[in-house]
Parts: C-alpha cells; sequence; structure tokens
C-alpha cells in the first residue's frame, strides 16, 4: 500500500513538473532573428501583427499587411488607451518610431530613454534610462533626439545621443552590452535608429555640424564587438586610407578642409537589403558650409565633388567594402543633406521591373536609383528649387548645378529649399497596391547665405553664415518643379514612383520634421501631422480623406499599426503619451495643452490652415540631426 502511495505521489510530481514544463515554454515569446526580419512586414511575415523594424519591412515601405481598419470604419476609431512618457525630471519630446513584439510597444523618447508598454492596456513594464550627461546638448546639433530601436536574438539596440550602442533584454530591460561607438566629447553623437543586418546591427554618427569625419560602421549583435566601419569622408591628408574607396575618394577633396573634419555624418537615413546583402546609407553635407573654405569655386567644384558627402552609398553587408555610390548634391554648400530615410520596391519602368531605393532629402528632388549598381534612373523636384535647373543623363544623373546658385563674400543668394530641407526625418511610406509613395514635404522655404570667415560655436563647429548687417543682393534665379499653387507652403504628397510625379496632395498637413506616415493593405494612408496635433487617415489611392481625430497633445511621431487578440490598433507617441487608437476606442482623448482650450484639429473636409515656416537655428540652418 506504501509503495502504491509513493508511486502516485511520484507521478503527480512528474505530472506537476511537465504542466510547469509547458506552461514555461508556453509563455516563452517567440524570438526575433535575421531569418525572421527578412519576410517582417511582408505577405509571408512570420509574425503578422507585429512591428520588427523601423520601416516595419527591411525595406522600410512601412506598409502593413492589416486590414481590419478600413474606409467603412476608419471614421470610428477612437483611443484605447494612452501611457505617459515623461521621464524622471520632466524629460519629453520624440521622433522614434516604436516597435511592437511579445504584446509590447518598445518606445523611446529624447535624451535616450526607453519604455515598455503593455500593448494591450499601456501599463509600463519597464523603462530604461541611458542616463547621458545634460552636457551633450551642447555637443549635438539640433537637439536630443532618438529615432528609435532595433531588435533581434532577444535583444533591443538603442542608439544612445552620447554615441554608445547599448543592448538591452527585450523582456526584462536588463542591460548587456554596451560599446562606445565615438566620442561625445568630440562632437560625434546619435539620433539616428539602428538595423539590424543579419549578426550585426549598423549604426551612423550624427555631428556633420562640427568637426567631424562622418561614418557608419557594424557590430556584432552577440557583444558589441566591432565588425566594420566605412567613412564617408577620406583621412586628411597624409594619412594612411583605410581601404580603396577612402583613396579614391580623397581624389575629390582639395584645399585646406580636412582641419574642418570633412562632415559627411550619418544621421538618419540607413537601409539593410537582405536579398543584395548591401547596407546602404544615406550622407550629410560637407564641412563647412562655403565652397572656398574647401578650397573650392565656381570653376572647379566638378572636379571636386567631395565624396561621399551629400551621397546614397551601398557597402557590402559583410565586410563594410564600397559597393557603388550616387552623389545627390556634388561639393554641396548650401546644407542639402543627402540624408533623408529609404524606401526600396521593385518597380515597373518604362516597361522593365526595376529593383530601386528612392529617396526625398533635404534637397526637395526625388531621386529614384537601381539599388543594385547605383545607376540613376530619374530624379524631379517634389517642390519648387533653385540651386539645379536639371540633371544630367549622360553623367549618370549628375545635377546641373545653377551658375547664380553659388556665393562668395561679396555675393548673397536665396536658396529654395532652405536650411531645414523639404524633406527632413519624417517618414515617408509606401503602398505597391496603389503603386504610391506618401511624402511629408516643407515648401517655399528659404536662407541668406554669404560665405565669411567659420563662425566658430561653442561646439567648435565651422559655418559660412554671412557678415552680420549685410543687406542680401542677389541674383533672380528660375524656379524648377511644382508651382506653389500645386504644393502650398508644405503638406503630404502622393507620388507614382513609375513617372516620378505628384499624384495628389494634402497641403498644410504635417511637413519635414513632424509625425510622419504609413499604409496598410485596406487602401489607407495614416499620418500624423503634428503641426496640427492630429492624425489623418486617407484612401491611398485617391487621398480622399477618411479621418481627422485630434489628439490635442504636443508633438507627433511615426505612426504604426498592430494586432493583438484580433484587434488592429494605430499607435504613436506625442511629446508626453503614447496613444493607441482602434475602432469604436471609447477612452477620453487627452486634455488639450494650456493655451489650446478647445484643442480642435482640422474638421473633416475643411482647407486646413498653412503651417508655419520651420524655425531656422542661425547656427546649424535646423538640420535636425
Amino acid at each position: 500500500m506504501l509503495n502504491i502511495k509513493k508511486a502516485s505521489l511520484w507521478a503527480a510530481g512528474v505530472a506537476s513538473a511537465l504542466t510547469l514544463i509547458s506552461t514555461t515554454i508556453a509563455q516563452q515569446p517567440r524570438a526575433v532573428d535575421a531569418k525572421v526580419l527578412v519576410t517582417a512586414g511582408t505577405a509571408k511575415d512570420a509574425m503578422p501583427g507585429t512591428w520588427l523594424t523601423y520601416g516595419l519591412s527591411q525595406n522600410e515601405q512601412r506598409y502593413s499587411q492589416l486590414k481590419q481598419i478600413d474606409a467603412t470604419n476608419v471614421g470610428k476609431m477612437g483611443l484605447a488607451w494612452a501611457a505617459p512618457l515623461t521621464a524622471p525630471g520632466g524629460r519629453g519630446g520624440t521622433e522614434g518610431t516604436p516597435l511592437m513584439w511579445n504584446n509590447t510597444i518598445y518606445q523611446t523618447m529624447d535624451n535616450s530613454i526607453v519604455y515598455a508598454l503593455d500593448a494591450r492596456t499601456g501599463q509600463q513594464k519597464w523603462m530604461y534610462d541611458a542616463k547621458i550627461d545634460p552636457m551633450t546638448a551642447r555637443h549635438m546639433c539640433c537637439g536630443t533626439h532618438n529615432r528609435g530601436l532595433a531588435i533581434s536574438e532577444g535583444k533591443l539596440i538603442l542608439a544612445s545621443n552620447d554615441a554608445r550602442l547599448i543592448a538591452l533584454d527585450a523582456v526584462s530591460g536588463k542591460e548587456l552590452w554596451q560599446s562606445k561607438v565615438a566620442e561625445i566629447s568630440e562632437y560625434y553623437s546619435f539620433t539616428i535608429a539602428p538595423r539590424i543586418a543579419g549578426d550585426n546591427v549598423v549604426v551612423g554618427v550624427g555631428g556633420g555640424e562640427y568637426y567631424i569625419r562622418g561614418f557608419f560602421a557594424a557590430y556584432s549583435l552577440k557583444d558589441g564587438k566591432l565588425a566594420w566601419k566605412f567613412h564617408t569622408v577620406p583621412p586628411a591628408p597624409g594619412k594612411p586610407f583605410e581601404d580603396k574607396a577612402q583613396e579614391e575618394a580623397a581624389k575629390t577633396w582639395t584645399g585646406d578642409w580636412a582641419k574642418y573634419g570633412g562632415g559627411g555624418s550619418v544621421w538618419d537615413g540607413l537601409v539593410y537589403d537582405p536579398e543584395l546583402n548591401l547596407v546602404i546609407a544615406g550622407t550629410g553635407n560637407p564641412e563647412p558650409w562655403p565652397l572656398e573654405l574647401r578650397g573650392l569655386s565656381q570653376e572647379n567644384w566638378l572636379k571636386y565633388p567631395n565624396l561621399y558627402t551629400n551621397s546614397i552609398v551601398a557597402v557590402d553587408a559583410k565586410t563594410g567594402k564600397y559597393k557603388w555610390h550616387y552623389q545627390t548634391v556634388p561639393s554641396d554648400g548650401w546644407d542639402l543633406d543627402g540624408i533623408g530615410g529609404f524606401i526600396m520596391a521593385d518597380v515597373q519602368i518604362e516597361g522593365k521591373t526595376r529593383k530601386v531605393i528612392m529617396q526625398a532629402p533635404k534637397s526637395g528632388v526625388f531621386y529614384i536609383v537601381d539599388r543594385t549598381n547605383g545607376q540613376f534612373i530619374s530624379a524631379e523636384p517634389f517642390v519648387p528649387i533653385n540651386w539645379a535647373t536639371g540633371f544630367d543623363k549622360k553623367n549618370n544623373g549628375r545635377p546641373i548645378i545653377n551658375p547664380d546658385a553659388f556665393y562668395d563674400q561679396n555675393k548673397v543668394v536665396v536658396i529654395y529649399p532652405g536650411g531645414g530641407g523639404a524633406h527632413n526625418w519624417a517618414p515617408m511610406s509606401y503602398n505597391p497596391n496603389a503603386g504610391l509613395v506618401y511624402l511629408p514635404y516643407t515648401a517655399g522655404t528659404y536662407n541668406f547665405v554669404a560665405a565669411a570667415e567659420p563662425n566658430v560655436n561653442a561646439g567648435g563647429g565651422a559655418h559660412g553664415l554671412g557678415q552680420a548687417g549685410q543687406k542680401p543682393r542677389t541674383t533672380p534665379m528660375p524656379i524648377w518643379g511644382p508651382t506653389q499653387e500645386q504644393v502650398g507652403r508644405g503638406g503630404l504628397q502622393a507620388r507614382d514612383p513609375k513617372t516620378n510625379t505628384i499624384k495628389w496632395v494634402k497641403q498644410g498637413r504635417g511637413g519635414n520634421i513632424g509625425g510622419g506616415t504609413m499604409t496598410t493593405a485596406s487602401n489607407l494612408v495614416f499620418q500624423v501631422a503634428s503641426n496640427q496635433n492630429t492624425l489623418y487617415a486617407y484612401k491611398a489611392d485617391t487621398g480622399e480623406e477618411l479621418l481627422a481625430l485630434p489628439y490635442n497633445l504636443p508633438g507627433g511621431a511615426p505612426p504604426i499599426t498592430y494586432m493583438i487578440d484580433n484587434v488592429q490598433y494605430i499607435g504613436f507617441a506625442t511629446g508626453t503619451q503614447f496613444l493607441s487608437m482602434k475602432v469604436g476606442g471609447t477612452a477620453a482623448m487627452p486634455l488639450p495643452p494650456a493655451g489650446n482650450a478647445k484643442g480642435k484639429g482640422a474638421p473633416k473636409g475643411a482647407a486646413p490652415p498653412p503651417p508655419p515656416p520651420p524655425p531656422v537655428d542661425e547656427l546649424h540652418g535646423n538640420t535636425k540631426q
């Protein structure tokens, strides 16, 4: 009898242990790895309903397969929940795209803060503070922004403002490793969202307005060790070349440029193409701005285009070795960074399917390039511009610079677009069904630029800003591109990449540095228009407005969509709260901030007021790095 009792207890113990093991296994979230990321956001998505990369898919189309929210019900959307995003000390604000994995929203905030929120309720699971030195902001242009995270192998990767790469346990938030990529004391910084490229994480540095030599680099996901580094500017004359690409780049520089570092930062645009095994980066302007301070003039700029600044640069994802480049603005003297985010797609152009990469950077031009080899396909202004008059297809699309756009110590020019650029960090998106790209933009801004001795600010930056009190003496320059009547002062436009033309425009909706867009398989486009504190939804093909939902809070970051328990949500961060919307949401919308008692956004169908011009940073041209 005793033996039977022992046997029964033993069996019960085994059953209990097996149940515990089974429950533990069931509770383990499905891991994200390189194979999962290759299909993320596509029709073959291994984790449908999640948002695992900055651009949803590695082609960065921000196109979701989710269809539950559509034209018949999007007008019934309301707030599901809101969660506070203000860290101790009141530090708020963000430009970050959230990720959603394991029923958890991961949102970065300015000053390198990370929140993990329950995606069903908004309840905070954990918060991580990189504890950057408050003095960091003095070493950065233009604010301690953070644009998002990367996730793979159970790790969240944060690029902190002070140029550290930090790996966190995605479930607990525990810090796993750190790598110092560069020195904030040397005016290197991070505002970029890292990207996963196989077993590595890739990141690019900010700081182009200071004495830096730009680069982007890959680090091992396992332990944070450097895998490779690609410099966007050659070493100073007399110093050894890291590779053949740097040797070739050195031939495109002249004069005493090296004492200003060269610039060429990589503070936003970065993608990984797993099919071609390429990392592709957008690079910033050369420093200092005035050509004569880089040994250049109107006569010799073609000979010295200052590679690899203002370029789309592709390197081998395993080795970092140069593959190809296309330069958007050779020897740029107007702060027209080639930094804007990318979209990769297969597009039918002139009867042939092309593997393209598309970019709409600060220059005001929408570029389409063959991503297999860097061959120029087309370039068309999406706002009025005057720095160029065309593109030379016989020379791989080299821009034809307007000769009147050059300036010197005796000449001031008015350049369209201005220092803030026609499109900055606000993400565009692409709907392959509609065949359109959705681009937030700002038009009609300008800046006066005159060459002078470099103005040296507290950060050591060198800029050509002109002499105080100097009155502009300008030569009228032709404006090329869409008319001001077509595009207004800013808004959202849909572009057809097959013809590189505008399909429809919503004037006054958002701009170059606010919110952003994403699109869905239900023929919808969602836009956070931070200048109006409103979430908009449109039909992707026609632009018909279906939703204008005021959210009353300051700021607005790029939106995402996700699904939990068969319910689709739209989520995005503001400067102080994360908002999650769903059809039939019943939670009370946040109260408007002080000074906006009505808290109203643009009513459905109403013509919104034009946005104010973006504030211009006198030292940095409002580059929003």
